[in-house]
This record gives C-alpha cells, structure tokens and sequence, in this order.
C-alpha cells in the first residue's frame, strides 16, 4: 500500500507543482485610460482609476469614462499560462450587474488584436467578495485583461489572474459556450459603423470544443437593411484569405453574421434553409450558430453564413471581368435581386413591369454600361415570356419554401441569377426569414389567412404580387409542376416528424448560448421589430415555430390538393391481369398502364390495395 501510494504522489508531482506556481500574478497595470470622477462627474486620470482594479482592496473601483468597450488588465512581462480568474464588483446597488457577461482574455500583443477570450461571467458579483472561475485555455499570454460589459464603464473593484510562466499550446481553447466563439477585433478599437467602410481586423473562430482555431487578418464592416437600424447589430466578415467556416462546404474570404434580434427563437434562418435543403434548391446557404465577441465585449447568439456572392459553392456562375462586354462573354454570369431596397443602390434599374432590381454580380464598382443593359434587357424579356426564360423548378422550389415558412418577405427580396450562354434565370438561394414561422404581427395568424401569404398580407417589391400570380394562379401548366415537387419534397423527407425533430434538435444546441443572448438583450419580454405576441419564455418562442410548422405542412398539402401517403417503396410491378391505376407521387393520374411510363416513382391502386412501386426503367 505504501509503494501504490508513492507512485499515485509521483504521478501527481506534476500536476502539484504546476497548482503550486499558480500564484497571483503581478505586472504593470494597463487598461482604459480615462475614468469617470463621480463627484463632478468628470473625466478623471487620477480617481477611480484602472490601477484600483489591482490594489488589493474591495473599497476602490475602476469606473471608466466610456460606457462600453473599456477595460483593466495587466502586462505580465512575459507569456503565462492562465488558469484561473476572480474578480468582485463595484460597491453599490447596480454593481452586482455590472459584471454580468464581462469577459477575460489574455493576447501576445500590447494592442490586443490577437486576443483570445479566457472565461465570460454569466452570474452577477457577490459585493464584498471575490468570486473565482478556473480556465481552461493551454495557449500562454504576456497581456491579460477583463473587459466590461455594454454600458457598464467597466465597474469592478477588483480584479485577479492566476496562473504560470509559459508560451502554452493550442491544445484546448476557450468557447464561451457549446457554439463556436467568433471573436472579431479591430485596429484601434474602432466599432463598424456602416455598410461602406471595412474596418482592419483581426478574425478569430474556435470551435470543435476548444480544438480548432482559426486566426486571421481581414475587415469588418455592418451588413443588412431593416437589420442595421437594431440595437444588436449584423455584420460582414472578409478575411484576406479564403478561409473554411466550421461545417461550410468550401473556403470563402466573406461570411456574414446575421443578428436575429426580432427572431427570439435563434434558429428560424437555419429552419428555413433546412426547408430549402429539402425542397431540392440547388445552393441553400450555409448556416452555423455562433457566440460573436467584439473587441472583447459580448455581443450576442448569431448565425454566421455564407455570403451570398458569385463563387464555387455558393452562387456556382462565371464571374465576370470589366473586359466581358460583347459576344457570349456579355451574356454572364449575373447574380441579381429584386429588391425592395434596390432604390437606396448605385447599381440597379427597374424592370419595363415595375419591379426594382439590384445587380449583385458584376459589382457595382466594376460593372460595364453594356453589362447592365444587356441584363436589364434579358430581365425585362424574362418578364414578359417567363414560360421560354425563367427556371420553372428553381421558382417554384423557391416560392414553396416561402410559402411553406410562411415568410412575409419572400417577394420583398429575392436573388436569380444567369448563367454564360444561357438564357434561362434561375432563382435562389432562399434569404432572410426573421419574420417567418409567425413572427410578424401584420400576417399573424398566418393559419387564418385563407390565401398564399404572398396574396394576402405579404410584403412585395413593385408589382411581384402580379408577376408571381401568373405562374403560380394562372397557369395550369405551373401549378401541376408545383404540385409535383411538392409531393417530391414529402416523400423525400419532408415531414412533420423530421421538422420537429430538427427544431427540437436546435432548441437543444442553443440552450446555453441562448440563456447569455437574453442575458444581454432581456427582449423575451418585450415587442421588437414585428413581434406579433409577446412569449416571455425561450421555450414558448420555439413551440410557436414547432407548432407553426406542423399545421403548416398540412395546410400547403391541403392547398395543394395533396394526400399525403407515409413512404413505402417497395420495387414491384401489379398483376398485369387485373386492371389497375397510376397515380403520380403528387397525385396526378397517370393512366393504367405502368409499362409506357419513364422509370420513377409511383403510387398503384390495384383493387383495394394501394403501393409505392419504383419503376427503374422504360
């Protein structure tokens, strides 16, 4: 016993020596450099100053002039491992708050642009105490600091890093929660400001749980329209190089951060783009949830997605160059988007029907005269004999998903684009469905409107509403085809079952980053953008969804005057001796005779018995 003892101690020498050496650490005191005197409320160099963050007692504060973005740390010298935090609030009624969602991070450069996040604080502070978190990051930094949260002037009494000398490792990493961390920050701790100006940054992604990082030069700058004018701001992301997200299908310099402020679910884009992914759209957008920090402070639950951008794996068309002005060349690719906004752009027209419609691709600071009239050209023939130039499937697809998500801005944005030496446009990807699943209070209950919500309540550039009805109403040719892929789309897949089953499986990857996103943006209590109805709970905001998409698959199967059969193929042929009838998975007759149809997939009634049959060939 005494041996298994020694060697127990002699395995664990390591492990005691490294607790050992991590003692409090001392270094110059850095940080924020102008403070708030409260007793004149005045800028201040000398009173409350970062320095009382460090200077042992619980009785002082750093309160920073600046209300976000400031923060307190300390140079130590040289690289250490950090393995533990404390830190204790200011004393005073608002202080046990202030401290909520500050985050720790620790870099190797004095400008804290490569900067990695160490540990966030997701309870409030004890007044007159420290509290203590481990971390859990192998990497070693020479500057450490603790950021405040939004508007909170950094109010801390006091602050302490734990930890030993070393340069480390990336063997484990910190995330702020289950979700990817994407942590951006910017020279000189400049904030984007709109959608022109690209702020030099660095651009920093962990995941895997820890074990893979991603760190690299590029710019920032906002994104969005109605999305800007929030409190919770969207952004793009451009790194120098092509970089692959976690998950993405290929590398790509932009990515985009869509803040769903007024979508309290998190999730009802990566709903949407799973309901493309079904309906067979050739490109659906690549969609991940993600923790985003910005210079340190805690921004929020985003998803990060692709661009949507002419680019293998994304928008798959010729890009083209300022010389392609003539012959084949001129005609593609081009990325278009009729666009509600499209007004407010340099590079745009309005179609001969009325429809407003931004060029994407060539950029708008590249585009040819004879670029633009050749599309405007194209669009507007498009327009008037869409039977010969549109993409029957793509639209449809499209407008299914719309329909289906109950997304009141389907027809207020939607991109096509144009192949080189082709004439067809087709339509897609699928984009922004903050306002889907029942999350607009101008259509909601979408399950009373009696209509396509596109007819209804449903918001429309120009005159879409007319262009879209002579497809999807007036044609019969149209319709037919729509209720085939429709019933292609149930029988692959698209059932209630699967759908519940993958918002349930988000509902659950989203718990903890969820939990900090409302602990920044208390919102569930409140009416943002066009809430409808006030849940006040996470859970009741995703059972709005679930129950939004179980009666809307039933509704689309009813208007479509589909009947809905569970999947059973089986590869046979009936008794050709007795009669039977085809029937098409979309419920179109197909005659009585299976052996003069092309090989597919269909429904025999034989007498009172009903199979699916794969036929494999003619």
């Amino acid at each position: 016993m005494k041996h298994k003892w020694s060697i127990i101690l002699l395995l664990l020498c390591p492990v005691l020596q490294v607790m050992a050496d991590d003692e409090k650490l001392a270094g110059t005191v850095i940080g924020t450099p102008l403070s708030v005197n409260y007793s004149t409320n005045q800028q201040s160099t000398t009173v409350n100053t970062c320095s009382d963050a460090f200077d042992g007692s619980l009785s002082t504060f750093f309160a920073s002039w600046e209300r976000s973005y400031t923060w307190a740390g300390l140079d130590l010298g040289e690289p250490h491992v950090i393995t533990r935090v404390g830190w204790s609030p200011r004393n005073d009624s608002q202080g046990p708050k202030r401290v909520l969602l500050g985050v720790f991070e620790g870099a190797n450069r004095e400008d804290f642009m490569d900067a990695l996040p160490l540990y966030i604080i997701d309870e409030q502070g004890t007044i007159g105490k420290m509290s203590y978190a481990d971390v859990d990051c192998s990497r070693g930094f020479r500057y450490v600091r603790y950021v405040g949260p939004s508007d909170a002037r950094c109010n801390v009494a006091e602050l302490e890093f734990y930890g030993h000398p070393g340069v480390g490792d990336d063997a484990h990493l910190y995330q702020l929660t289950n979700l990817p961390t994407v942590s951006i920050h910017t020279l000189d701790g400049e904030i984007p400001y709109d959608k022109e100006h690209q702020i030099v940054s660095q651009l920093t992604v962990i995941s895997d749980d820890g074990t893979s990082l991603i760190s690299e030069p590029g710019t920032t700058r906002e994104r969005g329209n109605a999305s800007r004018t929030f409190p919770k701001k969207p952004y793009r992301i451009k790194f120098d190089k092509k970089q692959k997200m976690p998950g993405a299908a290929g590398k790509a310099k932009k990515w985009t951060l869509i803040n769903n402020y007024g979508d309290k679910t998190l999730m009802r884009n990566l709903v949407a783009f799973e309901l493309s992914r079904r309906m067979g759209m050739p490109y659906t957008p690549y969609g991940r949830a993600v923790d985003v920090l910005l210079n340190g402070e805690y921004k929020g639950c985003y998803q990060l997605c692709d661009q949507v951008e002419v680019y293998s794996n994304r928008v798959d068309i010729e890009e083209m160059t300022p010389e392609d002005i003539s012959g084949t060349a001129l005609t593609g690719g081009y990325l278009i988007e009729i666009d509600a906004y499209a007004y407010d752009e340099t590079s745009y027209f309005v179609s001969n029907k009325g429809n407003p419609v931004t060029i994407k691709s060539p950029d708008e600071d590249e585009i040819r005269p004879e670029q633009s009239q050749y599309i405007k050209t194209h669009f507007n023939k498009m327009e008037e004999q869409w039977s010969t130039y549109l993409d029957l499937s793509t639209f449809l697809r499209h407008f299914l998903v719309g329909e289906l998500s109950g997304n009141t801005d389907t027809y207020w944005s939607v991109y096509m684009y144009k192949h080189r030496d082709n004439d067809i446009i087709y339509t897609g990807p699928v984009w922004d469905f903050d306002l889907a699943f029942d999350n607009d209070n101008r259509t909601y209950p979408i399950m009373n409107l009696k209509d396509y919500i596109y007819r209804t309540k449903g918001s429309c550039a120009g005159n879409m509403r007319t262009f879209v009805d002579n497809i999807v109403v007036r044609s019969a040719s149209a319709k037919a085809k729509m209720k085939e892929l429709w019933g292609e789309a149930r029988q692959g897949g698209l059932t209630e079952e699967n759908m519940v089953a993958y918002i349930d499986a988000w509902e659950e990857e989203l718990q903890q980053s969820q939990r900090l996103n409302f602990l920044r943006w208390p919102i569930l209590d409140k009416k943002v953008h066009q809430n409808p109805v006030i849940w006040r709970t996470y859970t009741a905001e995703v059972q709005n969804v679930r129950r939004f998409m179980k009666e809307r698959i039933k509704w689309m199967d009813s208007k479509l005057g589909y009947i809905y059969e569970p999947s059973g193929i089986t590869i046979a042929t009936p008794d050709i001796t007795l009669p039977y009838e085809v029937w098409s998975v979309s419920c179109q007759s197909m005659g009585s005779n299976l052996s003069t149809l092309p090989a597919g997939i269909y429904v025999v009634r034989q007498g009172q018995a009903t199979q699916k049959v794969v036929k494999t060939k003619k």
